[in-house]
């Protein structure tokens, strides 16, 4: 375990963030670098100041944390990432241990130890909020691991874009981009675009537009 574990805060609320640094201001190990409030800025912060830990709010506008964890750890392999999030449901554990988090705890808990979960997660553990089912409990039958790229595109869908829409935006064919689809529904074990939207909203795989 380095001498002091440095420490990115990732949340779209300054207050939150505030909050954080001051619980973690007081742990003699740890050392908050810097502070993003999205997660396009998160990947940008993680490339500059490579921090031991990621603390990481899973839901943000824009690029939530599931794909923000994605795509810093496709740069920096050996940055842990520690999810925090409102949202209990086994789904978003697995989508974030999926995306290569190496912790999941509640925002609201009321003994919330901050800096004893960042400890644990440098030294190799998966952390998991006492609140939530072990990982054991999150092998669902449904095969919800989705890809950055369908997690962007299931965000545009949800959004109400048309598969020409999304393939404008992406830079793809309508054909790619509808291929993609299919292998959401098909990931999801859904078959209606309406039902899509409502599991991706209830589960929180993408941002309310």
């Amino acid at each position: 375990m380095p001498d002091k574990i440095s420490v990115l805060l990732v949340d779209d609320h300054s207050l939150v963030r505030r909050g954080f640094r001051r619980i973690l201001e007081d742990e003699p190990d740890i050392e908050v670098t810097g502070e993003a409030g999205d997660g396009a800025e998160a990947i940008r912060l993680a490339q500059e100041l490579k921090p031991d830990v990621v603390v990481m709010d899973c839901a943000m506008p824009n690029m939530n944390g599931l794909l923000a964890t994605r795509k810093i750890l496709e740069q920096q392999p050996k940055t842990l990432v520690l999810m925090l999030s409102m949202h209990p449901e086994e789904t978003l554990v697995r989508q974030a241990l999926d995306a290569g988090a190496r912790g999941y705890v509640l925002k609201n808990a009321v003994d919330l130890e901050l800096g004893a979960a960042i400890r644990r997660v440098v030294a190799g553990e998966t952390v998991l909020d006492s609140q939530l089912s072990r990982p054991a409990t999150l092998k669902g039958d449904r095969d919800e691991h989705l890809t950055p790229r369908e997690l962007e595109i299931l965000q545009m869908i949800v959004e109400g874009k048309s598969n020409k829409e999304i393939a404008t935006v992406l830079d793809l064919s309508a054909n790619t981009v509808a291929v993609h689809r299919a292998n959401i529904m098909d990931a999801l074990g859904i078959h209606k675009t309406a039902e899509l939207v409502v599991y991706a909203i209830r589960n929180g795989l993408v941002n309310l537009p």
